[in-house]
């Protein structure tokens, strides 16, 4: 009979992490562990499991359902909340790579880091704020906490997927960006690599809806910098878009990763926690930071308030609206797991995550079968 207990054994995640991972990074070994103490387990250290269990979670697989920018009556080419999150992990992992850090923990804080979406992105959380405003408000990064403590459930009896601590932080830097704590560099590269992936991706995704033509993006610094690097001007059309994608995300990238490996040089005998107590920041050139501020800048006024969109942002809010006035009202049509939350947090927060938890699809479905087809008397329908 063999022994599955391979913790000591050449391969285990502890010899690797010895091995590959600067001493500035988080190493596992350091964790602060669990809320509920757990068993370690012979061959995946905490953070892998913290990456499995959100991988396999209702919520995160309900992320393929919820628009990232662009609604699925656009086409089907343009990224959801899912891909736009393996595209964030991905980035990130390379950034962590090769800068020696803990990829685990950086993989398990990027798949979890837009979890708590609602559907029809910003618009459907700016709809929900606006219903739960005398209830303590919603925001998509604190109900991804709420979501992976309370609502998500394991194997075991308790709620909650019993994240380590060091994955909450990270969740909760997002939730609370006003804090003057320098975070530990595997939260600092998640935070990067999410912005360098939707600045680059909503480009992509802007230029093949039409929102955006070529012509548009003349002038833009970055983009600018991106034609001196390749001819983009001289290869075939249908390929074009292709490689400005790919050059904008390696521009940044590639800055991210010199500006920061200066920062690290002085770093090589220092732990996580020194780092982050020395205040730390990894970040781009102050140059490319102007140049890719120049170009959000540009993506909130031609695309994120284009007209086509702006319609997309009234209807959903408008039935999103609807649905929370229906449910509040009229809390017997509420599943029953959804009835309980409501003895414990109050039937404005139990609606407002039963939402917030919805995928573009079937909130639509339910509006039609509640409100279009339903639509019971007493309610301010305006």
């Amino acid at each position: 009979m063999h022994s599955t207990d391979t913790s000591g054994s050449k391969g285990s995640w502890k010899e690797r992490e010895s091995a590959l991972l600067a001493s500035y990074a988080m190493h596992s070994i350091d964790s602060l562990g669990r809320v509920c103490s757990e068993p370690e387990h012979p061959y995946r250290g905490p953070f892998q499991r913290d990456r499995d269990r959100i991988v396999h979670s209702s919520a995160f697989r309900r992320l393929s359902g919820k628009m990232q920018v662009f609604t699925g009556d656009m086409g089907e080419y343009h990224r959801t909340r899912l891909t736009h999150t393996h595209e964030v992990s991905s980035l990130a992992r390379t950034i962590g790579r090769t800068l020696r850090l803990n990829e685990d923990l950086i993989e398990a804080m990027a798949l979890l880091h837009d979890i708590g979406h609602p559907p029809f992105g910003h618009c459907g959380e700016d709809a929900l704020g606006e219903c739960l405003k005398d209830h303590g408000g919603f925001s998509h990064n604190q109900f991804a906490l709420e979501l992976v403590t309370k609502i998500e459930q394991r194997y075991t009896d308790k709620p909650g997927l019993n994240l380590t601590h060091e994955v909450l932080a990270g969740q909760q830097f997002r939730s609370d960006k006003a804090t003057s704590q320098t975070q530990m560099l595997e939260i600092q590269v998640v935070d990067a690599a999410d912005s360098i992936a939707y600045d680059s991706h909503d480009v992509d995704d802007a230029l093949k809806l039409g929102l955006l033509e070529w012509e548009q993006l003349d002038g833009l610094d970055l983009v600018e910098r991106a034609k001196r690097l390749v001819p983009l001007e001289q290869i075939d059309p249908k390929l074009r878009r292709s490689l400005l994608v790919h050059t904008l995300l390696d521009l940044q990238m590639g800055d991210f990763l010199r500006h920061s490996s200066l920062e690290l040089d002085r770093c090589h005998s220092m732990s996580s926690t020194a780092v982050s107590q020395a205040a730390v920041r990894l970040g781009m050139s102050p140059q490319i930071e102007q140049e890719k501020q120049q170009l959000e800048e540009f993506l909130f006024e031609h695309v994120y308030r284009h007209e086509r969109l702006a319609q997309v942002r009234d209807k959903a809010a408008m039935r999103l609206r609807q649905l929370y006035r229906l449910l509040t009202s009229h809390p017997e049509r509420l599943p029953e797991r959804v009835r309980g939350w409501s003895e414990s947090w109050g039937i404005e927060r139990a609606v407002g995550a039963y939402l917030a938890g919805m995928t573009d699809r079937f909130c639509d479905d339910q509006y039609l079968l509640l409100v279009e087809m339903g639509r019971p008397s007493g309610i301010d329908w305006s």
